[in-house]
């Protein structure tokens, strides 16, 4: 019957992936086979096709690093943005430690 799927519906929002790196390398690691394979089916050498496999995943695997970086800092940034200001000195409250005056015992203590 049409319109009876329950796994597909239009009005329903697309879902993020939760973890967004792991999908770019999820399909870089697929083109690392895909791509020597097609070069193989194509005529290239063995040994063309493998420099080629190395190349790539050399490349897939500085990518990798340079994204769990990028998102390593996003997410620092992302902490100091949410922290409160803690003042000229990054001392917090009022407390005995700030220079004032204490109340009583004025007198020196031998």
């Amino acid at each position: 019957m049409p319109g009876t799927r329950d796994h597909a519906r239009a009005d329903a929002p697309p879902q993020d992936s939760p973890d967004p790196v792991s999908d770019v390398v999820r399909w870089a690691a697929f083109s690392c086979v895909l791509v020597p394979v097609t070069l193989l089916i194509c005529g290239q050498s063995f040994g063309g096709a493998a420099g080629t496999a190395a190349g790539l995943v050399a490349l897939t695997c500085t990518c990798r690093a340079l994204l769990r970086q990028a998102e390593r800092s996003a997410a620092r940034a992302l902490a100091e943005q949410t922290l409160p200001h803690r003042g000229r000195h990054g001392r917090t409250g009022a407390g005995a430690h700030r220079g004032g005056r204490h109340p009583g015992g004025a007198a020196p203590v031998d």
